[in-house]
């Protein structure tokens, strides 16, 4: 039977990654796999469904029509 074990955690210094099973009996032999999540930058996640890609799309024609700009004196402030 294989039990799995889900834990995030930070890489320590010289690459050093700990976890902690403490209801693993010592001498147990286990098998570790490191996901690593990569960072995902703001267009690719507006992008990456079809209602934010639409969102975004309209932001920007929004944004190049001057009559939805809103402007401000800011010295009326």
């Amino acid at each position: 039977m294989i039990t799995g074990i889900r834990e995030k955690t930070i890489v320590k210094e010289n690459g050093m990654i700990e976890i902690s099973a403490p209801d693993l009996p010592i001498g147990t032999e286990v098998e570790v796999i490191v996901l690593v999540e990569e960072e995902q930058d703001a267009t690719e996640y507006l992008l990456s469904t079809e209602a934010n890609r639409k969102h975004l799309e309209q932001a920007m024609r929004d944004a190049e029509d001057p009559k939805k700009r809103i402007y401000i004196d800011v010295e009326n402030l």
